[in-house]
């Protein structure tokens, strides 16, 4: 009989588990801690658990989803990207920023995506599948055992489009939040979505204390629609008032992220009417300069990204704007750049 994972089951799910087979509720809390709280990758680790269950763990179930392909270090900065083989032979990457006392993880939340966005090496892979919550937890595992410096910060910008694998998202999260898990505060973990509205709606009705990131990355539809066609489905406007309903509820604000395209979406006119769209709204604006790939965009020149950040800054109400250079450039690990490379 094959094996069953139980990596990315929730407190409840192993505590229902372990009644099943005659233990007690408490063995599936102490499973939950040895699983994420400290990382074990065997059963065996568990001491303080009797040796027939352990038997009866190794002997019907498996905790390890991934498999390390590379572990690439950037030359440039502390910045390192994890390749992984999942079980069935698909490839992501994970990234591990690490600047000053901040250790940032990027995540991915699917092998491939189905949003073909025109500027991401992720996109132009197409969809292979969701990965699974373990999956998920399996890459934060491995760079907090790996990395020599505590994880302060966690977001889903990797490889794929995280509100597609919504469930297992937010239960990877809940994970991470937990404090039996790693304990992350909820404002250290930030899900980043290309604008999936009825998926960020029910986040906001779901009351998720998670923050939230919407990647707007043009003003206007006609340029949104060339460059994301999701937004042929759900329109500026229709994000734009999403993100003013998020940051309208207690101790919330919504990110936006704009990443600077040469020539497409970086003219003046464009940082009139972005700051145009989030006047009155309380948020925070992510200008990310682009990151080259093999694709057919370039990066704005540098005189062009201050000039568009400082017309931002001239016109801005109530939000806030930062120009974030992405890390690990040297080794596509920058914003965009995640495409499950194997060679």
């Amino acid at each position: 009989m094959e094996k069953m994972c139980i990596k990315g089951m929730n407190q409840a799910e192993l505590q229902s588990l372990c009644v099943k087979v005659g233990e007690s509720k408490f063995r599936g809390v102490q499973l939950f801690e040895w699983m994420y709280r400290h990382g074990i990758v065997s059963f065996d680790s568990m001491l303080n658990v009797n040796k027939s269950f352990r038997k009866h763990l190794e002997e019907n179930y498996i905790i390890q989803t991934l498999q390390v392909e590379k572990r690439i270090p950037s030359k440039e900065d502390k910045s390192v990207k994890i390749l992984f083989r999942t079980q069935d032979n698909h490839f992501i990457e994970t990234v591990s920023m690490v600047d000053g006392d901040r250790h940032t993880v990027c995540l991915s939340s699917q092998s491939g995506c189905a949003l073909d966005c025109s500027f991401c090496a992720t996109g132009q892979l197409g969809f292979e599948r969701n990965l699974s919550t373990g999956e998920i937890v399996d890459q934060l595992i491995f760079v907090r055992g790996n990395i020599d410096q505590s994880i302060t910060n966690v977001v889903f910008m990797g490889m794929g489009e995280p509100f597609h694998n919504y469930k297992n998202v937010l239960n990877a999260a809940d994970i991470f939040h937990s404090p039996k898990g790693f304990n992350l505060a909820s404002t250290r973990i930030t899900i980043s979505t290309a604008g999936l509205l009825p998926q960020i709606k029910q986040f906001i009705t779901e009351k998720r204390r998670y923050k939230l990131a919407i990647s707007l990355n043009a003003a206007d539809d006609r340029v949104r629609n060339n460059i994301m066609p999701v937004n042929k489905k759900w329109s500026i406007a229709e994000l734009i008032k999403a993100g003013k309903e998020y940051s309208n509820q207690k101790k919330r604000q919504i990110m936006f992220e704009y990443v600077l395209l040469k020539g497409i979406n970086d003219s003046e006119n464009d940082a009139l009417q972005l700051a145009q769209l989030l006047q009155g709204i309380p948020c925070k604006l992510n200008l990310i300069p682009y990151n080259e790939t093999d694709g057919i965009y370039q990066r704005p020149d540098e005189a062009v990204i201050t000039r568009f950040s400082k017309i931002l800054h001239e016109n801005r109400d109530e939000y806030r704007v930062m120009v974030r250079w992405s890390k690990g450039q040297d080794i596509d690990a920058g914003c965009g750049q995640l495409a499950g490379q194997t060679v």
